[in-house]
């Protein structure tokens, strides 16, 4: 017989379910003698939002198994805010995909800029620490299609990786 975590693990979940942001001001300790927020605080901050997308579409506690490539596409300057809101993606047996977006919003006009976008891969775990299954997502719009598809194809490009870099046992 399932137990009810099992029950509420196989029922289908949309992605609006697990979206989250966050909002940080970026203060002095955030950033580098250029007046830049350091690109790790970033990774960090995506790791952490990506986490919370995550924990929202499992249910329970996630580790982060990957994190793809980070362009830094346009600075975040201390006393900007940083903006990071996430997603997931695709959701396989026991691991999800999540889209981080990475924005620095001006704290007079409000304007937002796209500084970054990553796609995170977490496992969801069980109190032991193994994988446990995570629910379906529900894919309904032609943009959630559309990032699914790009997931699955990402999913294989990592999984590739990963083999190449086990290497001979």
């Amino acid at each position: 017989m399932k137990d009810m975590n099992e029950i509420s693990n196989s029922t289908p979940r949309s992605s609006s379910e697990s979206r989250a942001e966050m909002i940080e001001v970026v203060l002095p300790n955030d950033g580098n003698p250029l007046g830049n927020i350091l690109g790790g605080r970033v990774m960090h901050l995506i790791d952490i939002a990506g986490a919370i997308a995550a924990h929202r579409h499992s249910r329970g506690p996630v580790v982060t198994a990957s994190m793809d490539s980070v362009d830094f596409t346009h600075a975040i300057r201390v006393g900007q805010m940083v903006v990071l809101q996430s997603q997931i993606t695709a959701a396989f047996r026991t691991s999800m995909e999540v889209k981080v977006d990475v924005y620095c919003e001006d704290y007079n006009t409000s304007r937002r800029l796209r500084t970054s976008t990553a796609y995170l891969t977490f496992v969801a775990i069980d109190a032991a620490g193994k994988p446990r299954p995570v629910p379906p997502l529900l894919v309904t719009t032609e943009a959630e299609k559309l990032l699914y598809q790009e997931a699955c194809l990402r999913r294989q490009e990592r999984l590739a990786r990963h083999q190449r870099n086990k290497g001979p046992a």
